[in-house]
């Protein structure tokens, strides 16, 4: 039969770590397991070279706390949301053209933002002429909400 020595066991224990480490590291954000993982093959090293399991233990520690110091810049930046302008918040501070006069009282109104044309109401409740010039100020669902720039009406 098969005699298999405790070192060999721990050993087999690291790895088998790691690999738990690295597969939830699939399904996580952050890099912090694939660290802990680092880390566990780290001790798997250790007990290769004959270490006990003390040595093992803190190999497993010191390089994972040094992988997720030296991840941090990295894992940051990659995962890091930001501003993402999405749908109407695109187009936030841009110049629109009023395509169909914006009339407060019956909430219609359309202006061209680049090439896109959106439905539109006046921040101030103001109606605003048909070939004015709007900024956009805000977004309320698929509405924008422009303000006039004081220019001429677009010829």
């Amino acid at each position: 039969m098969f005699e298999v020595s405790n070192s060999a066991l721990l050993l087999w224990g690291w790895i088998v770590l790691a690999l738990v480490f690295f597969v939830a590291e699939i399904f996580t954000a952050g890099f912090v397991l694939l660290c802990f993982g680092i880390g566990a093959l780290a001790g798997a090293g250790a007990g290769f070279f004959g270490l006990g399991l003390a040595w093992q233990l803190i190999a497993f520690i010191v390089v994972s706390a040094g992988a997720t110091l030296l991840s941090r810049p990295f894992a940051e930046r990659v995962t890091s949301t930001g501003h993402q302008n999405l749908a109407g918040d695109r187009v936030l501070g841009k110049r629109a053209v009023v395509l169909q006069a914006i009339d407060p009282i019956t909430s219609r109104g359309m202006v061209r933002v680049d090439t896109e044309e959106w439905r539109a109401e006046s921040v101030d409740s103001r109606a605003i002429a048909k070939d004015s010039i709007v900024e956009v100020v805000g977004v309320d669902g698929v509405r924008l909400q422009v303000r006039p720039t004081g220019g001429q009406p677009h010829a």
